[in-house]
């Protein structure tokens, strides 16, 4: 009785469980830009000078500046992986305006602050115009000088938009503008000139403002870039592959629709064939589901379609491990052993061969996650965390379960295993 109880308990708690906490599991799972919708681009990085080193540490250095990009456009949770040497994959799901994200994730946007110190008299051309960056050739300061995201819109005198920016080195601003008072200070967005406002005093609060005859939509666009700060290096685009929302979401239905049919099918197979044991099996596979979830959400992974072709592949696999379990325990019966005696010798042969094929697995997808790249990660990611989590709930819980029944007499009979009694042979 006491068994019985215990059996009833641990069913109870675990279907209260899954059933309450499944619904917010649900809604934090990440999903990636093939089942939301978004854009992958695989960048190649080249130096930005003539001479110039890539190494992991400016790789690194670039690859988390696209992040920050991605985070100050408002994007949803970007993902940014370096790859190689000198390779960068940036996916970014649940993104509208693709055309407008992909220029600003790659502007150099360098904000540099220029005098006319030295300058030789620059030469007209045949426009007649002169070219800013030649009247204004001595570079001041530089993208660094300047404190990240801190660029900000206000309003000036006349309450007209302008943008507000600090510097890090307060002094070296002051000495800038102490050594230029009366002479102009030109403000250049990468080569293109914002302003040039003439310094009327020395500036010792590491302040400044740019203005101009902008509109509020243009200021926040110029305090948006100036935000998103220079990258290290020189991106190129090598690949990049766009998925609709509208497609990502009809993938991801589909996908719902043909799981839950495979496992009405898996469910319905299990029970017919192995009567209660089926019932056990199932109850563990989706106990397995569940917890497969629950490790997404914690652990903070991104689901693909290659990782549901893994997730599927998994299940698969748990499902031959309760077959396997379940005809070596009715082999038992065969020759003659009873339903204890038959449980206990099932459980262990079947643990044996079910671990052995699982670590062989195991070690496929350790060299698949080690030299793949983008999904194939994903995939061996998944399948990994898959066979660890099939070992825990479809072995371990469900031979627990199994067991609990069969010391509490309520499973005694082969024929409760689809034993038929003409079958068994005498010990």
């Amino acid at each position: 009785m006491k068994r019985i109880v215990t059996f009833i308990i641990v069913v109870l708690v675990s279907i209260a469980v899954m059933a309450g906490t499944s619904p917010a599991l649900l809604d934090n799972v990440r999903l990636g830009l093939d089942l939301k919708g978004g854009f992958e681009i695989l960048y190649e990085a080249q130096p930005l000078e003539q001479g110039q080193k890539i190494t992991r540490e400016s790789l690194i250095r670039t690859a988390e500046s696209l992040e920050k990009r991605a985070n100050v456009l408002g994007t949803s949770e970007p993902e940014v992986t370096t790859e190689g040497t000198n390779r960068i994959r940036l996916k970014i799901a649940g993104v509208t305006n693709e055309a407008e994200v992909r220029k600003k994730m790659k502007e150099p946007a360098s904000l540099t602050f220029r005098s006319a110190e030295g300058c030789k008299t620059p030469e007209a051309g045949k426009d007649g115009t002169v070219d800013p960056k030649d009247l204004y050739c001595k570079t001041e300061l530089v993208g660094s000088d300047f404190v990240e995201n801190g660029a900000q819109v206000g309003m000036d005198n006349l309450n007209r938009p302008q943008i507000d920016i600090k510097v890090k080195d307060k002094k070296k601003f002051a000495d800038v503008t102490k050594r230029l008072v009366g002479k102009e200070l030109a403000i250049f967005l990468d080569d293109t000139l914002l302003s040039a406002p003439t310094v009327n005093q020395e500036l010792t609060d590491g302040k400044a403002s740019i203005t101009g005859n902008y509109t509020m939509d243009e200021a926040n666009q110029i305090r948006d870039t100036i935000n998103l700060g220079a990258l290290p290096l020189k991106l190129t685009e090598k690949y990049s592959q766009s998925v609709g929302a509208t497609l990502g979401m009809q993938s991801l239905h589909k996908t719902i629709e043909a799981g839950i049919i495979a496992s009405i099918l898996i469910l319905i197979f299990m029970i017919g064939m192995y009567r209660l044991p089926g019932i056990i099996a199932s109850f563990g596979l989706i106990a397995h589901t569940w917890l497969l979830i629950l490790v997404f959400v914690w652990a903070d992974f991104t689901l693909t379609l290659p990782g549901i072709a893994a997730f599927i592949l998994g299940i698969g696999m748990a499902v031959d491990a309760n077959i396997i379990t379940n005809e070596r325990i009715r082999e038992e019966m065969r020759n003659g052993k009873s339903v204890m005696s038959a449980v206990k010798a099932g459980n262990k042969s079947s643990f044996r061969t079910i671990l052995d094929s699982n670590i062989t697995t195991i070690i496929v997808g350790a060299v698949m996650f080690a030299f793949g790249t983008g999904a194939v990660k994903g995939f061996a990611l998944v399948l990994i965390v898959e066979i660890v989590l099939s070992i825990l709930t479809n072995v371990y819980f469900t031979h627990y379960l199994l067991s609990l029944l069969v010391k509490a007499g309520v499973l005694k009979k082969p024929e409760q295993f689809g034993v038929k009694e003409s079958d068994i042979r005498a010990l």
